[in-house]
C-alpha cells in the first residue's frame, strides 16, 4: 500500500508501528530505540484543535485549543507521537464553561505554571479571562467570574515572563483590524497596568494583505521568544479562513518594542497543494531539548474545519552581516520524522 504523507508533523495522526511495536509502563507507551514514528494527516487522535498551545510540564506534554463549544479539551502525550483522548477532569475539559465568565467562543487557551498554580489564559466571547487550577487538566476557575481589562484587552492573550522575572501580556485589540498590543501585567496576575499599555504593529506588508477570500486586515495570535538579549514577537497574519493564512515574526530590544518586522516573512505558509492555512501557533522544547512549533492548518484546499493541528520542528540560525539570528522553521516537512 502507497501512503501519501502530508508536509507536516501534525497531530492528526496515526503512529505506524515500527517492528518492536509499542510496550505499555505504567500507563505510559515505550517506544523501542530502532522504531520510528510516522504520521497520516487524514487519521488522527486529536480532532479538531485550533489554535494549539502544547505545556511540557514534568516530561508530560498537554496539548490545549480552540474546539470545544463548552469550553477548553485538554490532551496528554509522553512522547509526542501518540495523544489520549480529552482527558480533562470536566469530561475531558479542562476548563468548563460553568467555572468561568462567559458561555460561548472559548478561544485560544494557554497555560503556564506559576506560584505553584496553573493559569489559563484564554479568550471568551471576545474577552480576557484568566483562571487557575491545581493541575494541567483543570478544572480551571474563576473565583470570581469577569473579564479582564475588558475595554482594552480583547483576544488571543500571551503571557511571556522575562529574565528579571517581571510578566507582560500581548494580545490583540481592534482597531483598523487586528493590531497586537501589549502591556507589564500587575504582580497579582490580577489585569494589565495600564499606563505600560502599547502598540506593537498592526498590518503593513505585503504578504499580510491577502487577496485570497476572506481579506481583512488581521495580524494576531502574538508569541514572545527571548533570545540573545533580542525579543522576537511572532505573529499570524490574514484571515483564518484565507489559505495565506501565515506566520511572520518582529525582533525588539524591549519588550515594549519598538518591533522590526523581519524581511524574510512569512517564515511558516502553506504550500497550496497539501497544507493551506497555517498560523495561529505556539513554542515549546520538548524533554530532549528541541524547539518545536504547534499551529493548525486547514482540513484541506476546499474545506477550513476542522482544522488540524501540527507540529514542526524550528530553531534560530546565523544570519551573518551583524543581522539578529533567523527564527527559521523546519517544515512544513514532507518526509516523516523520529521524535526526540
Amino acid at each position: 500500500m502507497t501512503v501519501k504523507w502530508n508536509q507536516t508533523l501534525c497531530f492528526f495522526l496515526f503512529l505506524t508501528i515500527a517492528a518492536c511495536g509499542w510496550a505499555q509502563q505504567d500507563g505510559r507507551p515505550a517506544r523501542q530505540e530502532n522504531e520510528v514514528p510516522h504520521w497520516d494527516n487524514s487519521k488522527g487522535l486529536v480532532p479538531d484543535c485550533a489554535d494549539p498551545y502544547i505545556l511540557n510540564h514534568e516530561g508530560v506534554y498537554y496539548l490545549y485549543g480552540t474546539g470545544g463549544r463548552k469550553g477548553i479539551r485538554v490532551y496528554r502525550s509522553y512522547d509526542l507521537a501518540s495523544w489520549s483522548e480529552a482527558v480533562g477532569v470536566r469530561g475531558g475539559f479542562a476548563l468548563d464553561s460553568a467555572d468561568v465568565w462567559g458561555w460561548h467562543s472559548f478561544w485560544a487557551p494557554e497555560v503556564y505554571p506559576l506560584n505553584g498554580k496553573f493559569y489559563m489564559f484564554l479568550s471568551s466571547m471576545t474577552q480576557l479571562v484568566i483562571a487557575e487550577s491545581d493541575s494541567p487538566l483543570g478544572p480551571f476557575i474563576q473565583n470570581v467570574q469577569q473579564p479582564v481589562n475588558p475595554d482594552l484587552v480583547r483576544i488571543d492573550a500571551h503571557l511571556f515572563t522575562d529574565s528579571d522575572g517581571k510578566n507582560y501580556l500581548y494580545f490583540v485589540r481592534f482597531n483598523n483590524g487586528n493590531e497586537i498590543w501589549m502591556a507589564q501585567m500587575k504582580e497579582d496576575l490580577s489585569g494589565i497596568k495600564e499606563e505600560t499599555l502599547t502598540k506593537c504593529f498592526g498590518v503593513t506588508d505585503p504578504w499580510e494583505k491577502t487577496l485570497k477570500e476572506p481579506v481583512a486586515r488581521v495580524a494576531e495570535g502574538p508569541f514572545v521568544l527571548k533570545h540573545k538579549g533580542l525579543y522576537y514577537l511572532t505573529y499570524s497574519a490574514n484571515h483564518f479562513k484565507s489559505q495565506d493564512y501565515a506566520v511572520g515574526y518582529a525582533i525588539s530590544e524591549s519588550p515594549f518594542g519598538p518591533f522590526e518586522k523581519y524581511e524574510g516573512n512569512p517564515i511558516l505558509i502553506g504550500d497550496m497543494k497539501n497544507i493551506f492555512g497555517t498560523g495561529h501557533h505556539s513554542f515549546f522544547r520538548s524533554n530532549s531539548g528541541e524547539m518545536y512549533i504547534v499551529y493548525h492548518s486547514h482540513k484541506s484546499g476546499t474545506s477550513v474545519q476542522p482544522r488540524t493541528t501540527c507540529l514542526d520542528r524550528c530553531g534560530f540560525e546565523k544570519a551573518g552581516n551583524g543581522k539578529p539570528d533567523k527564527l527559521v522553521v523546519y517544515g512544513p516537512t514532507t518526509t516523516p520524522q523520529p521524535i526526540k
